[in-house]
């Protein structure tokens, strides 16, 4: 299969012909269990799908960046760089195993430092802390196909607890 074949495979099974708002919730689970629910029911669930919206970003400061922890976490990079590497180079050559791993780790080390300072250096002070970043959603809407939905909405009746608000 070519790329362009791949892509509009992909894309096919993330979208749906004509779809209709089932419900909308709050909570990612809350709309994993209406599908599963009417999955239980025997409804055919392939014309559902749940779609993340009003997306907010969510950035949790970690720690302050220091030039000395900088340099550290790229050298232990670069350590990782160097043993992956070593350990390929000694498939293919003869000779100090050993010696060669510790040669390639410590260049990898050296590799990572300089990088990681380049690096640091360039932003200028500008982000001087480390952080998590996690894309998240507010809301998750349970989308069906047009052809079914007055079948899951008759199905959703009788979900045990609240029902959901299908304008909200």
């Amino acid at each position: 299969m070519s790329n362009p074949q791949i892509q509009a495979l992909t894309a096919s099974q993330l979208t749906l012909q004509f779809p209709q708002s089932l419900a909308t919730y709050d909570d990612y689970a809350t709309a994993q269990k209406t599908v599963d629910f009417l999955s239980d029911q025997h409804f055919p669930v392939e014309n559902c799908m749940i779609v993340g919206t009003d997306l907010k970003q969510l950035e949790r400061i970690t720690g302050r960046l220091t030039t000395g922890k900088v340099a550290l976490a790229g050298a232990f990079s670069g350590l990782w760089l160097g043993l992956f590497i070593g350990l390929l180079f000694t498939m293919f050559t003869d000779g100090s195993v050993l010696g060669q791993i510790l040669v390639t780790m410590v260049f990898g080390a050296l590799f990572g430092v300089i990088w990681a300072l380049a690096g640091y250096l360039a932003t200028r002070g500008q982000r001087d802390f480390s952080s998590v970043t996690r894309v998240v959603a507010t809301k998750y809407e349970v989308l069906v196909e047009h052809k079914v939905a007055a079948q899951a909405r008759e199905l959703l009746a009788g979900l045990p607890g609240a029902l959901p608000n299908p304008f909200a």
